[in-house]
């Protein structure tokens, strides 16, 4: 059975950091790549960032420099390091492996797990 499961949320004031953690039961890491999604109220989900089954990072404009994101295929565990966090960063955070493009995908792996809120304070 494929399940994400997001943890590591919560509130923290503008500069500081979090780190989201994502276990994805059912998912062969050998295979797929992984990606952070996030949401803000309002808004589309948009990637955050993706990890491919060799382990190349990738980026969105917004986060680059600021985020980092890992694997351990061994675990089916990834994470997000968020530092310098802004207001902007506010949205429900998610975990799912993308088909076909990896920046642009429409269509994932799993169904989508309840994610884990992040509120950054100004």
């Amino acid at each position: 059975q494929v399940q994400l499961v997001e943890s590591g949320g919560g509130s923290v004031q503008a500069g500081g950091s979090l780190r989201l953690s994502c276990v994805a039961s059912g998912i062969t890491f050998s295979l797929n790549a992984m990606g952070w999604y996030r949401q803000a109220p309002g808004e589309q989900r948009e990637m955050v960032a993706i990890i491919t089954a060799e382990g190349r990072e990738i980026y969105a404009d917004r986060v680059k420099g600021r985020f980092t994101i890992s694997k351990d295929n061994d675990k089916k565990m990834v994470y997000l390091q968020m530092s310098s966090l802004k207001p902007e960063d506010t949205a429900v955070y998610y975990c799912n492996a993308p088909r076909g493009s990896l920046k642009h995908a429409t269509s994932f792996v799993a169904p989508w797990g309840q994610g884990t809120q992040v509120t950054v304070l100004s």
